[in-house]
């Protein structure tokens, strides 16, 4: 039996990292960091994700701060602020190093890899890396000597019409996110192409609680039909989790964040499909 809270993960960054340039308009002051992002959901699994803003190698400090936690995922090359990791591996062989001294540690993301509408620097290139540098990521991944790591891919709805095919197959697990709210209208539709486009890959929705994309709260609305479009699908074994984006928005009195929270204490208990 697997619980729908069991399905939910966290997205993980450091305080105050979103709120950097205030580039996306939020308000207040977020000190909630990622440990204390999941026990506010009442959930205990995440992804953590450097920004420009950290963390860098060694990352020890981080990792103790989450080994109680059932299932970590550390970023390979963070998001695109992190121009140190465009080319080699990036911050792989420290996460590899990571995974052999906490077990909760499963697999590695490959965070804003593709073109970008935030205008992260590619120099006419379609992806961060070139698919031989992906294909060694996950190679390592996979040999690691300790037990079998994934090799998961941040996607966005935007990015589906990309020339990104010989790239998809090489991931193990692939998040899909809307960029800007006025597009989760159109979830199934996007769901249903990328479902096309990878019909063996397990599917995991990214789930913003603010409007990233047209910098402005996402009205609480849009938070419900998002959440319950994410519940059916997950009842119906259509994808298999959901990544709450993030505790950098968590604290700062937004009511899509207290809805969810409200929202996971009432579904949480649910059996999925596993």
């Amino acid at each position: 039996m697997k619980l729908l809270k069991d399905c939910f993960y966290l997205w993980g960054q450091t305080p105050m990292s979103h709120h950097a340039g205030n580039n996306y308009k939020l308000p207040g002051i977020n000190r909630m960091d990622t440990a204390e992002g999941c026990d506010f959901f009442g959930i205990d699994r995440t992804f953590r994700v450097a920004m420009a803003t950290g963390p860098v190698p060694p990352f020890d400090m981080e990792s103790q701060k989450l080994k109680h936690l059932k299932e970590v995922v550390w970023a390979a090359i963070g998001s695109g602020s992190v121009l140190r990791n465009n080319e080699g591996l990036g911050d792989l062989p420290e996460v590899l190093r990571q995974a052999e001294i906490f077990p909760n540690i499963s697999g590695a993301i490959l965070d804003d890899f593709f073109n970008s509408v935030e205008g992260f620097k590619l120099n006419g290139k379609i992806a961060r890396h070139p698919v031989e540098n992906v294909e060694k990521m996950r190679d390592l991944l996979h040999g690691f000597p300790l037990r079998k790591l994934d090799l998961w891919l941040v996607l966005y709805t935007y990015q589906l019409d990309f020339a990104i095919s010989d790239y998809l197959g090489l991931f193990d697990k692939v998040t899909l996110w809307t960029w800007n709210g006025c597009d989760l209208a159109d979830w199934r539709r996007n769901f249903e192409k990328t479902r096309k486009m990878l019909p063996d890959t397990p599917l995991y929705a990214g789930c913003y609680m603010w409007d990233y994309g047209d910098r402005k709260p996402l009205p609480l609305s849009a938070m419900k039909r998002q959440l319950a479009d994410y519940r059916q699908a997950l009842l119906q074994g259509e994808i298999k989790g959901v990544i709450l984006c993030s505790n950098c928005i968590a604290d700062i009195g937004l009511d899509t964040v207290e809805y969810t929270r409200t929202w996971l204490q009432a579904h949480g208990e649910e059996e999925v499909i596993p």
